[in-house]
């Protein structure tokens, strides 16, 4: 007997019928409470399709970072990074993103699906200026859906819990990290000094 579902009467017949509330919640547009979680949140993941496949990247800031335009219009914009532009990529093949924001002792979340374009336009970058800097682009992201995700996993994660925090010396360094994938001359100590110093100086 097979183990693996792979028909959509297979899963439903395991998973049943949502809720009405579960679908009841999920607009197309940002209703005025909606808005209220995305003006609160600094962090948000940012998910796109690529030729080569899927790709999620973390983009955070102070609170509000990610733009309201409208109802129906974000605006994310793009921090100095490491220049991979694999989000930036992936949206010129395809326009379809996803959208995770997380609030710092909030559990729940807030998601969003739609659609984007990369834009220069400088009223745009200027709106989304941080620390007297313009971002390099905007992603203008035209909102098809959008819904917040209960507590449960926040809860059975313990996500904001102060005693479950891991301390950082406890895993590798982001210059062990590097090492590891890197030839075993690479100088840890003098990359993790330029580190700190990037992060003091090169945030935007």
């Amino acid at each position: 007997m097979s183990t693996t579902i792979d028909t959509l009467e297979q899963l439903q017949a395991l998973y049943g019928v949502p809720h009405e509330r579960s679908l009841r919640k999920e607009l197309t547009y940002l209703s005025a409470p909606y808005q209220a979680l995305v003006a609160a949140s600094p962090f948000v993941v940012l998910g796109t399709r690529g030729a080569d496949g899927l790709d999620c990247s973390p983009r955070g800031d102070a609170p509000g970072f990610v733009r309201i335009l409208d109802e129906h219009t974000l605006l994310l914009p793009d921090r100095p990074g490491n220049n991979r532009i694999d989000s930036l990529r992936n949206i010129i093949h395809d326009p379809h993103v996803a959208l995770l924001f997380l609030i710092p002792g909030v559990g729940e979340s807030f998601r969003v699906n739609g659609r984007a374009t990369i834009s220069l336009d400088p009223e745009l970058l200027a709106l989304c200026e941080a620390q007297g800097k313009l971002p390099r682009s905007v992603l203008r992201i035209h909102v098809d859906t959008c819904y917040f995700q209960c507590s449960k996993a926040a809860v059975r994660s313990g996500l904001w819990d102060a005693d479950r925090q891991v301390e950082r010396a406890s895993l590798p360094s982001a210059g062990d990290l590097l090492k590891s994938v890197l030839d075993a001359g690479f100088d840890v100590q003098a990359y993790e000094q330029q580190l700190q110093e990037r992060l003091k100086t090169q945030l935007y």
